[in-house]
């Protein structure tokens, strides 16, 4: 039973990778911190790409001169000395975009390098070349790239004439931490110097440490994390250690300088590197290699020989171990080893500086998190019916006591209010009950925060997606079943067969049940009670069947899973208003990537209840399944599924964890629409040709799929998990992913989505 549950959980979901995500510091979109004052640019804004770099330097500085605060400014001393306007540190691309801006505004600052400028740059291996993505791009500022920097050594000297040339000299040093001390910001270095300023702009790059394989023999002497000349390494016995350009660039260079190399990568396939060096490793290893003979066989000239699926397990003095798939360990000849494995981000100087990590949750965001899941449940209960509920009816608390208030205020409101048949009249009877006014405040929230994402998105996509998802939740979700379907029904505009069909009168007081018209949007199983009822509405199944059975997968078959997720279901609704400023929360990983299958436990309970409904149907009356149904299985899937993981967990967590929660993990029908998705057409495309592995489209995702992993194979992204909300499209700084759709049994592109395009190619296009 257990392989059974395996195979199945593979063949929907966990087949797909599950990429992880960098830590890097939490960022607004202007590039500000939670430290006031405390601006980054550059690759840790998440784009690493010099045309980006030097763009958000630039910018950096013209938003902190046009801000108000900085203009009335105090021109006082500090220590005796006035503040400094403005203290960057870093003098890479962006660090000395920034400059060139601040010295155009004529501004008081100081830039902090720990080595040399441009250093990054700089100790690239020679040769290396330089793409400048997105071409069509200018960047703000003076600092731009012409056609001669498209390798190493023209890039430096270019930058060099730029800023080097005008004056620009970095003070060398190393900054600690920044802390914000009486309206200023201290910068303090090694050695104890501390600069005061008014502004400062981080531009360190990922500076952090080298990432470290964690092996015996690391720290040899002979062990190097860059390359600074290939010609030392001809005819040695070189081991480079890493799967992205930086080390195909490193073992190619080697190569081609007389050195045999070997080039080990843990995963079986070479995919985030650059089309262009992927096509220069297949031409090495078409060539004839001498690697696996002698030394002397192989002093003929270079090879290069590539060892995928394989991982380091010693470094040797004279040898390097590695250990393949399968338990096999090979030695190898080794006078060096390049671990071109990346840096990590330099974490502890934002922590040491106050500024908070994306995703690193402390002691006052768990208490704040474990507050708001408390009133969650208060509010969930209180909507729900429970026993908070009942303690303010009995007490006659607001909004139970509505219809008196209205009849105690006297005049006209009050005669309106008496009478059911008025607008005002049926707005107080509806209002007299908690739903209305959670209702009222879900789509009064999905407007405010729908228009906010309009604004701040402004893709043709985003707002025809945004404004159908108000739409739907105002109209269909609050004013049908609040407002116009009691007017209709007490006016006698329903027909009394389709209102008994649809709406049976209650069982006490008076009026209809005009709160099942959620069933007209919210299909079985996300919405369960228009189904498991004691007698069987025939409508209402007749109307989930066709919703559950025939509409959605018929929807999902050509625009995926997001045609109701992303476009129609309240849940998404929210998600993609409020929860837009949220969706880089959502947690990444293998681990996480395996919750993804409690829906499927939950669409399980669901089709299990429904079983066991139809049987209590079916059965003669007083049966075991009609006198359990009720009182204890609807009940019990009422207030751990609708109440607790969908209100109170899902919401609960919405500003911690992204508002995707409930969607990605819970969901019955989500799960459902997981299986659908697996016959779809619709796919995310990639032109693998402009991925720069930057990981920004998978960062994005609100359901964590690893759209990155996808988009540098230039494979159609065909994870069930995407709810079609566009973030991974409009993020791409390269204009990499489209919206399309493929054959299902081919893979091979249908069309292409136009409408969800990111700006790089609707900028292209216009140009065009």
């Amino acid at each position: 039973m257990l392989a059974l549950v395996r195979t199945y959980a593979r063949w929907l979901h966990t087949r797909w990778p599950a990429g992880t995500v960098e830590r890097l510091p939490y960022l607004r979109e202007d590039g500000s911190t939670n430290v006031p004052g405390v601006l980054v640019v550059g690759d840790l804004t998440g784009i690493p790409l010099l045309k980006f770099s030097s763009d958000t330097g630039a910018r950096a500085v013209r938003r902190i001169v046009s801000e108000p605060a900085f203009q009335n400014r105090r021109r006082g001393s500090a220590a005796g000395r006035p503040p400094l306007d403005l203290v960057i540190i870093g003098a890479g691309v962006s660090g000395m975009a920034a400059a060139l801006q601040a010295l155009k505004a004529n501004l008081t600052f100081e830039v902090i390098e720990a080595t040399e400028p441009f250093s990054t740059i700089v100790n690239f291996p020679r040769g290396k070349p330089i793409y400048t993505y997105p071409t069509g791009m200018t960047p703000a500022g003076e600092l731009q790239f012409s056609a001669k920097s498209a390798v190493k050594e023209g890039l430096v000297v270019e930058l060099r004439e730029t800023t080097l040339a005008r004056g620009l000299r970095p003070r060398i040093g190393r900054a600690e931490m920044v802390r914000r001390r009486g309206g200023l910001l201290e910068t303090h270095l090694a050695g104890g110097e501390t600069l005061v300023s008014h502004r400062v702009i981080v531009a360190i790059g990922r500076s952090g440490n080298f990432r470290r394989l964690g092996v015996a023999g690391e720290d040899l002497d002979k062990v190097y994390n860059r390359l600074h000349d290939p010609k030392d390494y001809a005819d040695r016995d070189v081991l480079v250690v890493g799967g992205g350009d930086s080390a195909l660039e490193t073992a190619l260079a080697i190569a081609e300088c007389g050195g045999r190399v070997t080039l080990s990568y843990r995963k079986s396939g070479l995919s985030r590197p650059k089309p262009d060096n992927l096509e220069r490793i297949r031409l090495h290893q078409a060539e004839p290699a001498s690697a696996g003979g002698s030394r002397d066989e192989s002093r003929r000239g270079g090879s290069l020989r590539v060892a995928l699926g394989s991982q380091v397990k010693a470094i040797l003095p004279s040898e390097v171990v590695l250990a393949h798939a399968g338990g096999r360990e090979e030695r190898l000849p080794n006078d060096a080893v390049f671990t071109m494995i990346g840096r990590e981000a330099p974490l502890d100087f934002f922590r040491r500086s106050g500024i908070r990590i994306a995703g690193e949750l402390r002691a006052p965001a768990f208490l704040a998190m474990g507050c708001f899941l408390l009133f969650c449940a208060w509010l969930y209960n209180w909507k729900s019916g429970g026993w908070m509920s009942d303690y303010f009816a009995q007490r006659g608390w607001f909004p139970f006591n509505l219809p008196s208030l209205l009849a105690d205020a006297g005049g006209w409101i009050a005669t309106e209010a008496a009478d059911p048949a008025t607008l005002v009249g049926t707005v107080s009877i509806s209002a007299a009950g908690p739903s209305f006014w959670y209702t009222l405040a879900y789509s009064l929230v999905v407007v405010v925060f729908g228009l906010r994402r309009i604004r701040k998105r402004r893709t043709p996509y985003v707002t025809a997606q945004t404004l159908t998802l108000m739409t739907v939740q105002v109209v269909p979700l609050f004013l049908l079943p609040e407002v116009i379907l009691p007017l209709m029904g007490r006016h006698g505009l329903l027909p009394a067969g389709l209102a008994d069909a649809l709406f049976p009168a209650v069982s006490y007081g008076h009026g209809r049940e005009y709160w099942r018209a959620y069933g007209l949007i919210l299909a079985w199983p996300l919405n369960v009670y228009n189904i498991f009822t004691h007698e069987p509405l025939w409508w209402w199944i007749g109307i989930g069947f066709v919703q559950t059975c025939v509409l959605i997968p018929l929807g999902i078959y050509f625009y995926g899973k997001g045609v109701y997720c992303g476009w129609i279901c309240s849940c998404g609704a929210l998600a993609e208003t409020l929860g837009d400023e949220h969706r880089h929360k959502m947690p990444h990983g293998p681990s996480w990537s395996r919750l993804n299958m409690i829906g499927q436990g939950i669409l399980a309970v669901a089709i299990g209840l429904l079983g066991v409904r139809i049987a209590g149907w079916a059965l003669p009356e007083g049966n075991a399944a009609d006198r359990i149904f009720d009182p204890v299985l609807k009940t019990h899937y009422k207030w751990f599924v609708d109440v607790f993981l969908a209100g109170v967990v899902g919401y609960g967590l919405y500003f911690w964890y992204s508002g995707r929660i409930w969607c990605r993990f819970a969901c019955p029908l989500a799960a459902l629409m997981h299986v659908y998705a697996r016959f779809s057409r619709f796919r995310i495309l990639s032109d693998k040709k402009k991925c720069i592995s930057c990981n920004v489209c998978t960062t994005v995702c609100h359901q964590g799929i690893d759209v990155m992993n996808f988009a540098n194979k230039g494979l159609p992204m065909a994870d069930p998990e995407c709810v079609r909300c566009s973030a991974c499209v409009q993020s791409c700084p390269t204009g990499t992913l489209t919206f399309g759709q493929v054959d299902p049994s081919t893979l091979l592109v249908i069309r292409r989505d136009r409408l969800a395009a990111s700006p790089v190619l609707m900028a292209e296009g216009a140009a065009k």
